[in-house]
C-alpha cells in the first residue's frame, strides 16, 4: 500500500487553475521530489497534503485513510517550511518541543523526543540557544529536528535549501537523504532545483501549469523525457522545431537537415540531443558545420556555444588535453558538429515550448 495516495487532485483560486487532476503515489520510506518552475503548482499540491489548502476537488490518502478535509494536525504528517518558521523568542528545544505540545503529550516523553530528533540533527549540544544564535544551515536543521519530533507518516519539505548558499546546500541535502533513507521516511519535497532532485529523490514529479506531465526516476526521465519540457527543465537539451519526412530525416524549421531513429514517424516534431552527446571538431570537416559563439569553462567540463546557420547548438565535454587543438579554440573560430543517431530523441511537437532556442 502507497503511504501517500493523491487522487484527481486539483486546486482551482477562482477562476485561475493552480492544479490540475495531479495523481501521485509515494510508497512507504520512498523520497518523491514535486520539480518545476515557480507556479506550476508544486507548492499547492504539497500545502493540500499537509492541510494548510482545502483542495477544490479530488482525495488525499495517507497509510490508507482519507484525510482530505483532516486539520493539518490530525494528519501524521511532518513539514519543513522554506522559512524554517522557528519561533524566535522560544530556544532550539522549545522550538522541537512545539508540535509535540500541541499534541498533548506528556512532559516526559517531550523531553525524550526532543532529545533523540536534536541527537539525528547534531544539535543536542545547542539545545538552549534561540535561533538568532545559530547559523543558517543550524536554523535549518532545528526545523528539520522540530518535524521529525512528531514521528509523521509522511515528510514534507518545502524548497528546505532555497536559504542557503550554494556550498552548505550541497552538505545539507545529502544530510537530509542520509537522515530519509535511515529512518525510512516516506518523503514529499518541494524545490525547482533540478540538481537538488536529481541528487536526493527516489523520482521525480515534473510538473507545469498545474499538471503532472512525467513520474520517472532522475535517469528515465533524463534519458527519455515524455516531452521538450521535460527534456529542457532536467537536464540541459538542444532542442529543435521541424518536421519527419517520410525518409525519416528531420527537417528542421530552419533549413537544416538530420539523420532521425528508424523507429520515428512522419509529421511534426522536436528534435532533442543532450549536450554531452555532441562531438565538436575544429574547422570544417564533414559534420554540421557552425561557428562558435561562445566558450564556458565550468571545471569538470567546458560548454561551447555554436551557431549553426543563426541558430544556437550547445556542446559540453570534459576540458581537452592542453596539446588538444580544442584548447585553441576561440570565439568565431569554425567548427564541425556531430553524434550517433541513436542519441537523438524524436518528441511530440509543442508549440507553446521554447524550441530551437539555445539551451
Amino acid at each position: 500500500m502507497a503511504q501517500l495516495k493523491l487522487s484527481s487532485l486539483a486546486k482551482h483560486f477562482g477562476t485561475a487553475v493552480a492544479v490540475e487532476h495531479v495523481d501521485l503515489e509515494v510508497q512507504d520510506g520512498e523520497l518523491v521530489a514535486l520539480l518545476g518552475p515557480s507556479g506550476c503548482g508544486k507548492t499547492t499540491t504539497l500545502r493540500m497534503v499537509a492541510g494548510f489548502v482545502t483542495p477544490t476537488a479530488g482525495q488525499i490518502l495517507i497509510g490508507g485513510q482519507d484525510v482530505t478535509h483532516a486539520p493539518p494536525y490530525a494528519r501524521d504528517t511532518g513539514m519543513v517550511f522554506q522559512s524554517y518558521a522557528l519561533f524566535p523568542h522560544m530556544s532550539v528545544a522549545q522550538n522541537v518541543s512545539f508540535g509535540l505540545e500541541m499534541r498533548r503529550l506528556g512532559r516526559a516523553e517531550r523531553e525524550a523526543r526532543v532529545g533523540e530528533a536534536l541527537k539525528l540533527v547534531k544539535l543536542d549540544h545547542l539545545a538552549e540557544r534561540l535561533p538568532r544564535e545559530l547559523s543558517g544551515g543550524q536554523q535549518q536543521r532545528v526545523a528539520l529536528a522540530r518535524a521529525l519530533a512528531v514521528n509523521p507518516s509522511v515528510f514534507l519539505l518545502d524548497e528546505p535549501l532555497s536559504n542557503l548558499d550554494a556550498k552548505l546546500r550541497s552538505e545539507v541535502r545529502l544530510q537530509i537523504r542520509a537522515l530519509q533513507q535511515r529512518l525510512g521516511l516516506t518523503t514529499l519535497i518541494v524545490t525547482h532545483d533540478q540538481e537538488e532532485a536529481l541528487t536526493m529523490a527516489d523520482r521525480l514529479v515534473v510538473m507545469d501549469r498545474g499538471k503532472v506531465l512525467q513520474v520517472g526516476t532522475a535517469e528515465e526521465l533524463y534519458e527519455r523525457p515524455a516531452n521538450a519540457f521535460v527534456a529542457g527543465f532536467v537536464g540541459r537539451c538542444n532542442l529543435i522545431s521541424g518536421f519527419i519526412d517520410p525518409d525519416r530525416m528531420f527537417r528542421c524549421d530552419w533549413g537544416g537537415a538530420f539523420k532521425t531513429p528508424d523507429s520515428s514517424t512522419p509529421g511534426k516534431a522536436i528534435f532533442a540531443l543532450r549536450p554531452e552527446r555532441v562531438a565538436l571538431q575544429p574547422g570544417a570537416g564533414q559534420g554540421i558545420a557552425g561557428r562558435i559563439t561562445a566558450i564556458t569553462y565550468l571545471g569538470s567540463v567546458s560548454e561551447y556555444h555554436v551557431d549553426v546557420a543563426g541558430n544556437g547548438f550547445l556542446v559540453s565535454m570534459p576540458p581537452p588535453p592542453n596539446d588538444s587543438p580544442l584548447r585553441r579554440l576561440r570565439v568565431d573560430d569554425p567548427v564541425s558538429l556531430s553524434w550517433d543517431v541513436a542519441a537523438v530523441r524524436i518528441l511530440p511537437f509543442e508549440p507553446s515550448s521554447n524550441q530551437g532556442d539555445e539551451p
